[in-house]
């Protein structure tokens, strides 16, 4: 398939899963939240980490934010990331400290903040298979975040989404990296690279 063929069938999924979750009502959203929330506190290795590479929500995506106090319960630290011109760069966010407006609505931790390194994040996504594969918003960010992140050893990936955002299959391209574990309100996706 080439590449632009490629691109543009993953817009057109894009652009579906989206409206399909987009679609759904913002209790059910904020429910479905915190259903996820619960069911990631579960992945295996999670608690060992002691940076987590987290997110803030925009639009209708699955919100983080209990997962993230979930976090500063058990003890852990959670980042941030910051849109910046060499890709996503991790702030470490702490409960209570102002977020500043960044690219594309984000909200991002302050530059003046230093610059880490997490070994396991939580992403967002627009649509995912059962094969661990994602599609995101199309610029590419995590992606090269997580190539950049495994130089320094693993990196442990969970994707969150609401149920509605599952494909029969993501047209994968060469730099996409099938996510280590993903988790919908319904629970944990059973993942096989067979299908």
């Amino acid at each position: 398939m080439a590449p632009h063929s490629t691109s543009s069938d993953k817009a057109a999924l894009r652009g579906q899963a989206l409206a399909r979750r987009d679609a759904l009502d913002p209790d059910a959203r904020r429910a479905g939240s915190l259903a996820i929330a619960e069911h990631v506190l579960a992945v295996d290795g999670l608690a060992d980490a002691a940076l987590v590479g987290a997110f803030w929500p925009i639009r209708s995506e699955v919100d983080p934010r209990p997962l993230i106090e979930r976090f500063f319960a058990r003890g852990q630290r959670v980042a941030l990331p910051k849109v910046t011109p060499d890709g996503l760069v991790f702030r470490e966010w702490r409960a209570g400290e102002a977020l500043v407006a960044g690219r594309f609505g984000l909200s991002e931790p302050r530059d003046d903040l230093p610059a880490l390194d997490p070994t396991a994040l939580i992403l967002p996504l627009a649509a995912f298979d059962r094969r661990g594969q994602r599609i995101g918003y199309g610029r590419g960010y995590y992606d090269q975040a997580i190539a950049r992140l495994s130089r320094n050893g693993p990196v442990l990936t969970v994707g969150i989404a609401f149920a509605v955002q599952e494909i029969d299959r993501v047209p994968a391209e060469p730099h996409d990296r099938p996510l280590d574990h993903l988790v919908t309100e319904a629970g944990f996706v059973p993942l096989s690279k067979d299908l």
